[in-house]
């Protein structure tokens, strides 16, 4: 924690954490305060409908924007920031729509920026989908209540992303609304592609052609891999069993990759120049997807970063996305 950490938090904020109270009650499109939601760290409540509302981690902000609220401030973006201002393509096309300037964007390169976070002064934190520790949870709440991830560090999905942060802007139903639009885009874009229905996929973390002793993967946990199931395709049986409750990824030695062979299409980041290195490893070129070259190398871009499936960035990428890995479900013939 920064030096002044406590000193800026007693100044600006000033904020106890709250006790549990009244539980959420909700009258058509409005909800009442004050409202009591319910997280991994225990509950937080909320008083009173927050005016200035700041988000941690990664797309806590999306939220917020995509119901019309534009936070305080937020973590700037680090992977497929192309142009390096903080900004993913498509929170800048937002904030554009709203008619906003950019607000102050936290650098997380070394952790929350917990001084940045309280000189916003914000009336609540967002943090559905974060790896907020215990720690992380208690500094926060002492600059303003905390929504934290329902269960498990980053294993938040889309829409529970959703459903989380918009009641903690005393949005629910306009979180609802929101779910069912991106829900009808999805099956709009899905429905051109039958080839994906009933195909498997695996999604690999990362890749090292230099060391591919061990195979890392985001496990069912993962809002990467459940998003799967939107589109058409599913965990493989060999994903499901290595998956570790309360975990998001997991690894498995290279010389029990027989025990992927019920995987279809194999999804990672990066680009071709990888694709190499799997063929000619004794090993890895056994995989039925890759031997069938039924391979999704997303690069390291926005389009890669767009799988990780978020509000604004579901809309943007969708069709691109669902094209390319219908074009590797045919090859897994």
């Amino acid at each position: 924690m920064r030096k002044n950490l406590r000193i800026i938090v007693t100044t600006l904020v000033c904020i106890a954490i709250l006790p549990f109270s009244a539980a959420a009650r909700s009258d058509g499109p409005k909800q009442w305060f004050p409202i009591t939601i319910n997280h991994a760290f225990g509950t937080t409540t909320i008083e009173a409908k927050p005016e200035r509302v700041a988000t941690v981690a990664w797309a806590n902000h999306e939220v917020p924007l995509a119901l019309g609220v534009v936070p305080v401030g937020f973590a700037a973006a680090g992977f497929g920031d192309d142009d390096g201002d903080g900004l993913l393509p498509w929170v800048s096309a937002r904030l554009k729509e709203l008619g906003a300037p950019v607000p102050a964007l936290f650098d997380e390169g070394d952790g929350i920026d917990f001084e940045a976070v309280a000189a916003t002064q914000p009336d609540v934190i967002l943090a559905g989908y974060s790896g907020l520790s215990q720690a992380d949870y208690d500094t926060l709440s002492m600059i303003a209540p905390v929504v934290a991830y329902p269960e498990a560090p980053w294993s938040t999905s889309w829409r529970e992303l959703i459903r989380t942060n918009s009641a903690g802007l005393g949005m629910a139903a306009e979180g609802e609304a929101l779910i069912g639009q991106i829900e009808a885009e999805i099956a709009t874009s899905v429905a051109r592609y039958p080839e994906l229905e009933d195909k498997t996929a695996m999604f690999i973390t990362h890749l090292d052609p230099t060391n591919l002793s061990t195979l890392h993967f985001y496990s069912g946990n993962d809002a990467r891999v459940s998003f799967f199931e939107d589109l058409g395709l599913h965990s493989p049986q060999s994903v499901i069993d290595a998956t570790q409750k309360g975990q998001f990824s997991g690894e498995v030695s290279i010389e029990k990759i027989d025990s992927f062979d019920d995987v279809d299409i194999f999804v990672t980041y990066g680009g071709e120049q990888l694709l190499g290195p799997l063929k000619s490893n004794p090993l890895t070129s056994r995989m039925r997807a890759i031997a069938k070259d039924a391979v999704v190398m997303l690069g390291n871009g926005p389009s890669a970063t767009g799988a990780n499936p978020t509000p604004l960035s579901i809309p943007w990428v969708l069709d691109d996305y669902v094209d390319t890995l219908a074009a590797a479900a045919r090859k897994s013939e």
